[in-house]
């Protein structure tokens, strides 16, 4: 991976669809600040089973763009790690966002999301400002 890598989480791709100007997005100004993107398959799962058919193309190129980087043993084994403790804490959150944040530390990246409130309680996870 590339030090300048980060994972972007679904809600920044969500955001750069939405939005009519595409400049004002994160995932744009990221792009101006020089970094490259890595994606969870959890988030490619759940960009593809929101689309709709006129979006797959959209998001075809999208995922062309950007690395995918699927959900293997350590990246689970992490996850578990991060449940046990969060569980512990009454802070549990939904298992889709607990396999991608897993999957950025699990790959020592810095994670880049829309979604403080959940993943805000996972410590070892390094949320970009």
């Amino acid at each position: 991976m590339a030090e300048r890598t980060v994972m972007v989480d679904t809600s920044i791709l969500i955001d750069f669809y939405r939005r009519t100007d595409k400049n004002n997005s994160l995932w744009v100004k990221l792009v101006r600040q020089g970094y490259d993107f890595a994606v969870s398959t959890i988030t490619k799962y759940e960009i593809y089973s929101g689309a709709t058919q006129s979006q797959l193309e959209f998001w075809d190129t999208v995922f062309q763009a950007v690395k995918v980087i699927p959900l293997d043993e350590t990246a689970t084994d992490k996850a578990v790690d991060i449940n046990s403790i969060l569980k512990r804490k009454r802070k549990q959150i939904d298992i889709a966002d607990l396999f991608i944040a897993a999957t950025a530390i699990s790959n020592d990246l810095a994670f880049v999301t829309l979604n403080r409130k959940h993943f805000d309680r996972i410590e070892s996870l390094k949320i970009l400002e």
